[in-house]
């Protein structure tokens, strides 16, 4: 793909400094980014890759016009600016309309002539599919699913029975939606299962990254909202509802019947255990362990930073102490009362 720095200025609304006939073959990074590329500039931990670049353009805010050597894109969001560039050289392949004959169709489904479905996928019975859904190959669909218009399954992606997906919602590779939650109970004979009825609603325009599952409900649905941005390699169980706008970083695990607010960021490794609640515009820092509900808005963390091995050995050793020494300052306390 070809588009001139005039094109690009006037698509995004950007302030433009330099030729306007240059023609942008791609996007890179600061560091590699050469003629005929693209970058952009946010982060001051990046100045001396600024100051050295080879793009051609970058995006950037009118304050670090000053010390940057090539034409500039003014915006005053520069990583939002970017990501709506990168719609633009977006080459993901898209799929005609049409059922590939491999396919295997239950009764009675509901499927546009605008819907694409790849190879060797499998749909169950009742299944409605809105205009526009892209099912990739290799996909399974279960027993009166429901997938919103404009959603794409990636190849090998699973919705099971009872599922609903919204509108642009995008399941990738390897994700499951709709298994069983760790529903079980135990009994003089062993562990008997509870069978899980409820089923998984996800909202519009979310995202559910390669390999994360997403539990269905015991007897309610599990609910994810709209905007939701799940990363890979995430577990959801049983009953969880996260709202609007949450983003879930990769390798988070979060515990059965768990609330999650709106607009919450979870970095990896994270994780929440379960029937506790999480309000709004929290942010978990990496590798948090939540073990209660969190009420107030803001940053949280747990565990210990980043040090060397044999500083951490030594302070490892000094916490195992921790409950002596408290003892003993209490003590020494009590005496001189």
């Amino acid at each position: 793909m070809a588009i001139t720095l005039a094109i690009i200025a006037e698509q995004l609304g950007a302030e433009f400094d330099g030729d306007p006939s240059v023609v942008i073959t791609g996007l890179a990074p600061l560091e590699t980014a050469k003629a005929g590329e693209v970058s952009f500039y946010q982060d001051p931990r990046y100045q001396g890759a600024l100051t050295k670049t080879k793009a051609s353009a970058i995006l950037l805010m009118p304050s670090e016009k000053a010390q940057c050597p090539v034409s500039t894109l003014l915006v005053s969001e520069p990583l939002k600016a970017f990501a709506q560039l990168a719609v633009m050289f977006d080459r993901t392949p898209q799929y005609k309309p049409g059922i590939h004959q491999s396919v295997a169709t239950g009764k009675d489904c509901t499927i546009p002539a605008s819907a694409s479905i790849g190879a060797h996928s499998v749909l169950g019975d009742n299944v409605v599919l809105g205009e526009n859904v892209c099912i990739e190959p290799g996909c399974y669909v279960g027993d009166r699913a429901v997938l919103g218009a404009g959603t794409r399954l990636r190849p090998h992606a699973s919705v099971y029975h009872d599922v609903q997906l919204g509108e642009r919602v995008t399941v990738h590779t390897g994700a499951v939606i709709g298994s069983d939650g760790f529903g079980n109970v135990k009994t003089a004979d062993g562990w008997q299962k509870i069978p899980q009825l409820g089923g998984v609603i996800i909202g519009d325009d979310s995202d559910i990254g390669t390999n994360t599952t997403i539990d269905r409900g015991t007897l309610v649905d599990t609910r994810i909202g709209r905007g939701v941005k799940i990363d890979n390699l995430v577990q959801i169980a049983h009953n969880v509802v996260i709202g609007d706008h949450t983003a879930i970083a990769a390798c988070v695990a979060v515990a059965g019947s768990t609330t999650i607010g709106k607009h919450c960021m979870i970095a990896g490794t994270a994780g929440i255990t379960g029937h506790i609640s999480i309000c709004d515009n929290v942010i978990l820092t990496g590798m948090a362990m939540v073990t209660k509900s969190i009420t107030t808005p803001g940053v949280y963390s747990s565990g210990t930073g980043f040090m060397d091995n044999k500083s951490w050995r030594r302070n490892a050793a000094r916490f195992r102490q921790l409950d002596k020494w408290i003892k003993q300052l209490q003590q020494l306390l009590k005496e001189r009362a």
